[in-house]
């Protein structure tokens, strides 16, 4: 009896790994959405101050004013406001936000810094243009073009972006933004 049991329990692990690939993969763990740490050589280089932008306080408050227009309609959003070199000044996670949409909205920083329109805009005009839409792609700073982000000038300079992602549609990530400018506007100079 002894022997048949021990044989029915190999049986058993036997068939395990059948039912282990049987199941659906686990959903990815998300990663860091920041840089890696730089190397001993990248410590060395000099370090430039960030490009021109609008100050911390102004940044972080209309990241805050973003996350809150989003929340209000019913997105979990993150917000980003860069510098006028597309180097993030602020980045706020709003409260239950996807971690990769923090990577999705510098991608749309990025579109704003170098072609100085919205990233819907650039988005559109990626439609019409197959040239601009394989440039888009192939910048590993920018990849598929997305609404969401907003150029910010201070009078006729660019000064930076601000960038939301998250809700289900750029076009509903856009007006956050928009309302994050609406409320710093005044203040820029």
């Amino acid at each position: 009896m002894t022997k048949s049991l021990f044989g029915g329990f190999l049986l058993i692990l036997a068939a395990a790994p059948a039912q282990v690939q049987a199941q659906p993969p686990a959903a990815p763990v998300p990663g860091p959405t920041i840089a890696a740490p730089p190397s001993n050589e990248e410590v060395r280089w000099p370090r430039p101050p960030r490009a021109r932008g609008i100050p911390t306080a102004l940044a972080a408050e209309a990241a805050l004013e973003a996350i809150s227009v989003c929340k209000a309609d019913g997105y979990k959003v993150n917000a980003l406001v860069t510098d006028s070199g597309g180097v993030p000044i602020a980045l706020l996670s709003g409260e239950g936000a996807a971690a990769i949409t923090q990577r999705i909205a510098m991608s749309k920083a990025q579109s704003v810094i170098k072609y100085h329109m919205t990233s819907g805009e650039v988005t559109a005009r990626a439609a019409a243009d197959a040239t601009l839409m394989a440039q888009l792609l192939a910048d590993p700073m920018i990849g598929t073009p997305r609404q969401g982000a907003i150029p910010v000038m201070i009078g006729t300079d660019l000064a930076g972006a601000i960038a939301v992602s998250g809700a289900p549609s750029g076009d509903k990530d856009e007006p956050c933004a928009l309302a994050a400018l609406n409320k710093i506007k005044g203040r820029l100079n």
